[in-house]
């Protein structure tokens, strides 16, 4: 077998074994033939040259006979003295062979030192040295060089002449050495392939019995693989019987009529002499007929043939279990509900189940060679098409949804998944017309439940701010209706417009907590480390909590920043904490901590964020919340607390200020054990500057003689009021209901010291305004108020002064002072 466990091709293993063993008989001819031409011309030439009597290099006949032959070469050429080795006379044979000519010889060039190579000059001084002790050298081989510098070889023999000179005659046996070159050759790439194939091979001679039949054979030659396929050690030498006594004569027949007939055999066979095993054999006649040599290759193929049946078994049962699976996919495909088609990579109808019966009504005749387009809602064809042209690209659809038309004309909603394969759709679709219609009155009757709870909450809210406006406003009302009494105490009249004002700044209060829940606050965003400013909140949360309830900060040591509303901010955990108080009945423990660089997790079903984020956490030790309680806790008004000790605000203010702050909050408590909020703020970078202190409260700030206002009010009462006041602190006022028109005041006249305007007006709102007025009057003061917008609740007040509604004229007067007073201060020389 081969590396790859395959048994290797014994039809190539044995053209190549053949070639070579042919290569090697003809090279092995060749040189017995040249080897025999080259024995016969020095037998003719070798015998008695050396005789006493003769007078000169010529005198005796052969001498010259020698020098006219044709195929031999000859040479006179000195043995003593300077000249030693050099050639005197030489025949036109060897000029040829040399390829030197008659000038070169008569102008001394054929010397030993061109004509013998340098390896060979030993023997050339060891001819001569034989010559001068013996008169004659045995004959020998070596070579000769060529005036071009090749080579060739020569059989020579040499004896010395009566004037003291050598002859020597050369016969050219180039062709022999080349022979016997190819021969040694041929021998060698014979045996390389004898060691190396992975076949199997031997050669045999037969023993015929007195009957002409063959009784045994003995391996001549084994090569290494022979062993590895019989399982027979140090075969060669022994004979079969011997090595396997028990060996069927079928294989003896057949090696016995290869040798008798010279006719090649292959076949395949068994051995069971072997252990069963299995032989594809080749065996060929080798040598000459009467020798009964026998050359064999063969393979051991019993792995194979036991794949081969292990395969044919496995076959058989794929086949079983395929004609199984055909049968089940015949009876899936005509009990199936789904729809079940194949089509081709067009979108043509190639097959389809009865289920298309069942779900449409259309028979398989009326579909089959058709496309789907005829069967297609009209708002679904587009769509269709470009879902089969991406299917018919090679991808595959995992869903969709489209309308088929049915017999009796309506139409039924189908989920389809399909996979293209080898050029067909393989498609399957399920009837999915009652699911749908089933989810379309579920989305219709869930948003019918959140129209229902939307005008629930509504009405909930509606019902809390009536409840507690009216309770302020009947403040109002009886405090005005007292002061109206002319014969009131100075000091009645006193306590009433205190309870005039306080009612306002409550009526203040509660406003911008539903804002807050509402995230439509006008925030003032700033950055501030929540470690530091939590300290200050607990100290501050004494005073609210009472002295049974111990507060506990924890914190880490390094800053944490976050930037948002600090008053709001401030206002949320005292709400928390006023929350925390109530739950645990005025005694327990409330710990504020903080962590840095938090995550936020999933809350209240909206998704989770990495951050980083910075969670205040608030904990009580009180009676906790059951999870119906948890669900509604942060809506508007709603409240645990029994009636005048809450409004159910406090915490959607905390929620509306976490939202509006890019974050939220959450909350998690057990009945008896507690609870936790939890207040996630986005965490920033640590500001440039730490900022500076806001101015303390200076109280009125009266106009300076002369100075003039610009009002801008779209409301009359509103405006006539804001004139008042500006009237009364000394400031001198214009007042228009526009944008526009105060633009056109300006444009007329620029020597106004400020604009006090309103942002929420028809047309052009008061941010727009105190933009165009960047740009047309740079250095004029706005200032803003508002009570409601949500541009400033998204956008802010781009960097306006605001004065949140209701305000008082101790407010306005320091705003707009301040104001005017900036705009003095930067205008000042040096400043």
């Amino acid at each position: 077998m081969t590396q790859d466990g395959q048994a290797p091709d014994l039809a190539a293993e044995n053209e190549r074994l053949r070639a070579a063993l042919a290569a090697a008989e003809r090279a092995r001819a060749a040189a017995e033939a040249e080897a025999e031409a080259a024995r016969a011309a020095l037998a003719a030439f070798s015998d008695g040259w050396a005789s006493p009597g003769l007078g000169g290099p010529f005198v005796d006949p052969r001498l010259r006979t020698a020098f006219s032959i044709e195929t031999v070469g000859a040479i006179v050429f000195d043995i003593a003295g300077p000249s030693t080795g050099r050639v005197r006379e030489a025949n036109d044979t060897f000029l040829a062979m040399s390829g030197y000519d008659r000038d070169d010889l008569d102008r001394g060039l054929l010397t030993g030192a061109t004509l013998v190579p340098a390896e060979w000059q030993a023997t050339s001084r060891r001819v001569i040295a034989e010559l001068q002790a013996q008169g004659r050298s045995d004959p020998t081989e070596r070579e000769y060089l060529r005036k071009d510098g090749s080579r060739f070889w020569g059989l020579c023999a040499a004896t010395r002449l009566e004037d003291g000179t050598g002859f020597e005659f050369i016969v050219d046996i180039t062709g022999r050495r080349q022979a016997e070159e190819a021969l040694r050759r041929s021998e060698a790439r014979y045996r390389t392939l004898f060691e190396a194939i992975d076949a199997g091979f031997c050669v045999v001679a037969l023993r015929f019995s007195d009957e002409g039949r063959a009784e045994d054979y003995r391996f001549l030659e084994v090569n290494p693989a022979f062993g590895r396929h019989t399982g027979l050690d140090a075969a060669a030498g022994r004979w079969m019987r011997e090595l396997s006594p028990d060996h069927e004569q079928h294989w003896f027949d057949l090696y016995g009529r290869v040798a008798l007939t010279g006719e090649p055999v292959r076949f395949v066979q068994p051995a069971r002499s072997r252990g069963e095993r299995w032989y594809e054999v080749h065996a060929f006649r080798v040598d000459p007929p009467e020798t009964r040599h026998v050359a064999i290759l063969f393979n051991d193929i019993t792995a194979q043939r036991r794949l081969e049946e292990a395969l044919r078994g496995l076959n058989e049962t794929l086949e079983r279990q395929v004609a199984a699976r055909t049968a089940e996919r015949d009876r899936i495909w005509q009990v199936s509900r789904d729809m079940l088609g194949v089509a081709d990579a067009d979108g043509v109808w190639r097959s389809i189940n009865p289920a298309w019966t069942t779900t449409l009504g259309w028979q398989p005749d009326e579909v089959v060679g058709r496309s789907s387009a005829w069967l297609e809602h009209p708002d679904d064809q587009d769509r269709t098409r470009d879902e089969i042209r991406r299917l018919g690209s090679g991808e595959p659809t995992l869903s969709f949804e489209n309308r088929f038309r049915t017999r009796d004309g309506g139409y039924r909603t189908l989920s389809w998944r399909a996979v293209p394969f080898e050029g067909n759709l393989y498609c399957v679709a399920r009837d999915v017309t009652e699911q749908r219609e089933r989810a379309q009155r579920l989305v219709q009757a869930e948003e019918a439940l959140r129209q229902s709870q939307k005008m629930e909450a509504v009405g909930q809210l509606t019902g809390g701010v009536a409840h507690d406006f009216n309770n302020l406003l009947t403040i109002i009302r009886s405090s005005v209706d007292f002061l109206r009494r002319p014969e009131l105490p100075e000091a009645r009249k006193v306590r009433y417009l205190d309870a005039v004002s306080d009612t306002v700044d409550r009526a203040a209060k509660l406003t911008g907590q539903l804002l807050a829940f509402a995230r439509r606050q006008a925030l003032a965003p700033e950055v501030f480390d929540v470690v530091a400013r939590l300290q200050g909140v607990a100290d501050m949360l004494d005073t609210v909590t009472g002295a049974r309830i111990r507060v506990v900060t924890e914190g880490p040591d390094r800053p944490c920043f976050v930037r948002a509303d600090l008053s709001q901010f401030e206002t949320a955990l005292i709400n928390m904490a006023v929350n925390a108080r109530d739950a645990m009945e005025g005694e327990g423990t409330l710990t504020l901590s903080v962590a840095c660089g938090a995550g936020k997790p999933e809350i209240r079903g909206h998704a989770a964020a990495r951050g980083p984020f910075a969670a205040i956490s608030l904990t009580d030790t009180g009676t906790g919340m059951v999870p119906a309680v948890i669900d509604k806790i942060f809506e508007p008004f709603f409240t645990t607390k029994e009636v005048g000790k809450g409004t159910g605000l406090g915490l959607s203010q905390v929620f509306g200020f976490a939202k509006q702050s890019g974050g939220d909050v959450d909350v998690t408590s057990r009945v008896g054990q507690g609870s936790t909020f939890v207040l996630y703020l986005p965490e920033v970078a640590a500001p440039a500057d730490p900022g500076q202190a806001p101015p303390a409260d200076e109280g009125m700030a009266p106009a300076r003689a002369g100075q003039r206002v610009l009002l801008v009010e779209d409301n009359v009462g509103v405006g006539r009021f804001a004139a008042q006041i500006l009237d009364d602190l000394g400031y001198v006022t214009t007042w228009v209901t526009n944008a526009e028109a105060a633009l056109d005041v300006l444009g007329q006249d620029a020597g106004y010291d400020a604009v006090f305007s309103d942002v929420v007006m028809p047309g052009m709102g008061g941010i727009e305004l105190a933009k165009a007025l960047r740009q047309r009057h740079p250095g004029l003061p706005v200032l803003l108020t508002s009570g409601y917008s949500h541009v400033l609740a998204q956008e802010g007040s781009h960097g306006v002064p605001l004065l949140h509604k209701p305000y008082s004229a101790e407010q306005l007067s320091r705003m707009l002072a301040s104001a005017i007073g900036q705009r003095r201060s930067e205008a000042a020389p040096g400043g």
